[in-house]
């Protein structure tokens, strides 16, 4: 029976790639210089620190710079942390790198194929979202609806069986 698989996965080589860009650039240019600017990954978090806010953003900006020309969505960064103080006037934040679909969204995914019209079924199976039907056709059309509706996430299809 033909199917795909809805999934959430970053190219966390493009992304170490962007840190060593981002880390090189913050080194050389002029702002940054005598300042405690860097940015650490480990795993899928990466840290950012600066001696404010302002210059968090700056550093952010060059990241998110790095990875857009890498071709590494900007979605899969989780910003939601707050803006740590460390010290004196120095400053850290911790951005998560997305990988797998949450619950949430795989619920979502799941309640727009099954309100759809189309002759479908999607199943959750850990953090991806298999789709199987019986023609081609309608895997696609939903592959296009998924793509329409879920519009906050960077999510691909894999392992497209006929």
């Amino acid at each position: 029976m033909p199917s795909f698989d809805t999934v959430l996965e970053p190219n966390l080589v493009e992304v170490r790639n962007a840190i060593d860009q981002t880390s090189k650039e913050i080194g050389t240019r002029f702002d940054f210089k005598g300042s405690s600017a860097k940015v650490d990954l480990k795993d899928k978090d990466i840290t950012l620190y600066g001696d404010s806010d302002f210059q968090l953003g700056q550093v952010m900006d060059v990241l998110t710079a790095k990875l857009t020309k890498r071709s590494v969505d900007a979605r899969f960064l989780d910003r939601s942390a707050k803006v740590e103080k460390i010290g004196g006037d120095k400053v850290k934040q911790l951005i998560k790198v997305k990988a797998g679909i949450d619950s949430e969204t795989a619920k979502k995914i799941q309640l727009l194929i099954k309100g759809s019209k189309i002759k479908v079924q999607a199943a959750i199976q850990g953090d991806t979202v298999r789709v199987t039907g019986t023609k081609r056709d309608d895997l696609q059309a939903a592959m296009a609806l998924i793509r329409k509706d879920v519009a906050d996430v960077p999510l691909s299809f894999d392992n497209f069986r006929d």
